[in-house]
């Protein structure tokens, strides 16, 4: 259920370390995932000691986003702020820089939502994503979200503050 012809989608393995570290050291995409500092190998590792813990329980789901033709980890998918009454999730993606525009971020997103139905028995999806990520706000229209709003002033940034663009799937 988690594989297409172009990208795949797994667990989290110890395996992972030195990729996430990779990752979540990349200043360019600290914008969009609330980073302010390089996260450290340390604390990575006990990240991927308790990786396995149960969705329902820690109520987030991080899977690592693979292309099918290679093997290789090209990006990570997250499942957070997971409402077990409301049956909703918050959905996070970031796609390796050299590994972006090859439409793996499309191919995973209609993964993650056929095991968020079926699997997970979820009744929708959301994200929150910058007013100027023209590529995210495309990427999630085109995988069948539906802009609901706009957060006036919601992240800061270096230049002060940005809009941020709700939008959520009904499954």
């Amino acid at each position: 259920m988690l594989r297409s012809d172009l990208v795949f989608l797994r667990p989290l393995e110890a395996e992972d370390l030195e990729f996430l570290y990779a990752l979540e050291n990349d200043p360019a995409v600290w914008s969009v995932s609330d980073t302010l500092a390089p996260v450290s190998r340390y604390t990575l590792r006990q990240y991927l000691d308790n990786a396995a813990a149960d969705f329902h329980e820690v109520r987030q789901l991080r899977l690592v986003l693979c292309a099918t033709a290679t093997q290789e980890a090209v990006g990570t998918l997250d499942l957070f702020g997971f409402e077990p009454l409301h049956q909703r999730a918050g959905v996070g993606i970031m796609v390796m820089s050299r590994h972006q525009r090859q439409g793996y971020a499309r191919a995973a997103l209609e993964l993650l939502q056929l095991y968020a139905r079926q699997v997970l028995r979820l009744h929708q999806l959301h994200c929150t994503i910058a007013a100027d990520n023209t590529a995210s706000l495309q990427l999630f229209k085109a995988a069948g979200y539906k802009r609901v709003g706009v957060r006036l002033e919601w992240l800061r940034t270096a230049d002060g503050w940005q809009n941020a663009v709700e939008m959520q799937q009904l499954l």
